[in-house]
């Protein structure tokens, strides 16, 4: 008798155990979401710190594949549980191919710059196109823009060394969020600094094909992009557009090599710029967890202080500029709205 409540009460206890640790192992189990995510926010999947309290916290992991915003929309999405692009346009692109989607929510911002060596900003300044004021460059789109509708080549602005007509380097504006919001920003600015409206294209479309078209081959990640200027020099890629997080990540992950190209490298706030809109969409009831973890505060936090991008805690800087970078805004102030995604899909279908 007493064998059998030995062998009872034995049997309890490994049942117990058992349950607490199917209890423990499935509160620890991990979900791993895919989806598509816009190259400049790798560095922020990849963070050891961001991924610790999305697994410990949320219980999720992020898988990804790298797509231009404006591709994910159209890239078979079998499998994926969410599309992280750069823009509130892809948002509606996507509305417009597949209806509304289970949720979406807009995670970050970052404004459009203009990333330049300091060369090319020196002649700029010269030429009463980029001014300065209070460490912080700043680049009159009218005039820059009305330099490259008229072919104004680098030798007319006093740089001989340079190849060619005065440009800025882009995505390509039909595949990837910052070549489309540069081609955006100018659109509004060929429009006379007014939001272009589906009445306007027609007037302003033939002068953003002259601009892109004089550019080539045009990558379709933003990170490539930034990568090309940072090692191929003045010579290769003199200006280009970007997101303002760039340079603060590159600066926090590569402190070494920010301290040597520092005095070269400058960063130029388009006057107007757009905001760029980072917004999560969840493509399944799985994906919809990844939205709430990605606005935890701890995470927003990181966003802007190892990766550059301004949350609602950190759209007006204050304080130190994570990285130690020179010249960053304050406060973006000047800015002007991105057309609506009829007037954008228009000039999509029209640079393709």
């Amino acid at each position: 008798m007493k064998s059998k409540w030995a062998g009872l009460i034995l049997l309890i206890v490994v049942i117990a155990a058992a349950g607490i640790y199917y209890l423990v192992s499935s509160g620890n189990r991990v979900t791993v979401l895919d989806g598509y995510l816009g190259g400049e926010k790798i560095g922020l999947y990849e963070d050891e710190e961001v991924a610790d309290i999305l697994a410990d916290r949320y219980h999720i992991q992020f898988s990804y594949s790298r797509a231009g915003s404006l591709d994910m929309v159209t890239a078979d999405q079998t499998g994926r549980d969410y599309l992280f692009p750069s823009s509130q346009t892809t948002l509606e692109y996507y509305e417009d191919e597949h209806g509304r989607p289970l949720a979406s929510e807009i995670v970050f911002n970052t404004p459009i710059v203009i990333y330049s060596h300091r060369l090319v900003s020196d002649a700029l300044k010269d030429q009463g196109v980029v001014t300065e004021r209070e460490g912080v460059l700043y680049a009159d789109m009218e005039k820059l823009t009305q330099m490259m509708l008229d072919g104004t080549s680098w030798a007319d602005i006093g740089l001989p060394e340079l190849y060619g007509s005065v440009s800025v380097d882009t995505t390509d504006p039909t595949k990837s969020n910052s070549g489309n919001m540069f081609a955006a920003l100018l659109a509004n600015v060929c429009n006379g600094g007014e939001t272009v409206t589906d009445a306007d294209v027609a007037q302003v479309l033939p002068q953003l094909q002259e601009i892109f078209g004089q550019l080539g081959y045009m990558e379709t990640s933003s990170s490539d992009l930034f990568s090309q200027f940072l090692n191929m020099g003045v010579g290769a890629k003199p200006m280009i557009a970007g997101y303002e997080s760039q340079i603060i990540e590159f600066a926090v992950e590569n402190p070494e090599d920010y301290e040597e190209l520092k005095d070269d490298l400058v960063m130029i706030y388009p006057t107007p710029t757009v905001w760029s809109t980072h917004v999560y969409i969840a493509l399944t009831e799985a994906g919809e967890q990844g939205a709430s973890a990605l606005l935890d505060e701890e995470v927003q936090r990181l966003a802007w202080e190892k990766h550059g991008f301004r949350t609602s805690g950190y759209g007006i800087v204050q304080g130190t500029i994570p990285g130690g970078v020179s010249g960053v805004a304050a406060e973006v102030t000047q800015v002007i709205p991105v057309p609506g995604y009829s007037a954008m899909k228009q000039i999509i279908d029209g640079l393709s």
